[in-house]
């Protein structure tokens, strides 16, 4: 384990409750949203692992060396999270206390920002994460706000599913694209 992932707080908040609604397609196949809890870091990373597995798998490094780099990764990615939107919602995704995915959520003005969505991928290509964005669309919408997220642009599978919901390339720096969706705008 390294000695990043021992940050000197809590990694998560304490205390929270879930503010945003399962949607009730997600809720009728018994998924539901709970906080995200410090004993759920190891699950976490590994589920962070999964999402770099097509990316390291064309790196030339021993085993070892790659999952030293994505437990590096993950540490900072998380600490990074927790500094920079300490009030946001930090989601585990679960099915009969099964952990499926994250959603990490900041409700900002006068965005919102997706901060991170991320599907075990045994559940992938289920709707989970289409179900969850359009929930906070709707959410968001009821605000008059709009919604942000960031996508790499070696993504285009999740690229397909945030356009089909209505958002829209809004800047491109490096590897990420950001997309907006516009409160009132079809998704």
């Amino acid at each position: 384990m390294s000695a990043v992932l021992a940050p000197s707080r809590p990694p998560f908040p304490a205390g929270r409750d879930v503010r945003l609604a399962t949607p009730g397609f997600l809720r009728a196949r018994g998924i539901t949203l709970r906080p995200a809890r410090d004993d759920d870091l190891p699950w976490l990373r590994t589920l962070y692992a999964s999402t770099r597995t097509e990316e390291l798998a064309r790196v030339p490094w021993p085993d070892a060396a790659k999952r030293d780099f994505l437990d590096s990764q993950f540490a900072l990615q998380h600490l990074h999270y927790l500094s920079h939107y300490d009030a946001a919602d930090f989601l585990v995704i679960e099915s009969d206390g099964i952990p499926l995915g994250r959603y990490y959520l900041h409700r900002g003005e006068p965005d919102y920002l997706i901060i991170d969505i991320s599907i075990d991928p045994a559940a992938r290509r289920q709707g989970i994460a289409g179900a969850l964005i359009a929930q906070t669309q709707r959410e968001a919408a009821g605000l008059g706000r709009g919604v942000q997220l960031h996508v790499q642009v070696d993504n285009p599978r999740a690229q397909r599913l945030y356009e089909r919901l209505g958002f829209a390339a809004a800047e491109e720096s490096g590897s990420h694209r950001r997309m907006r969706w516009a409160a009132g705008r079809e998704g």
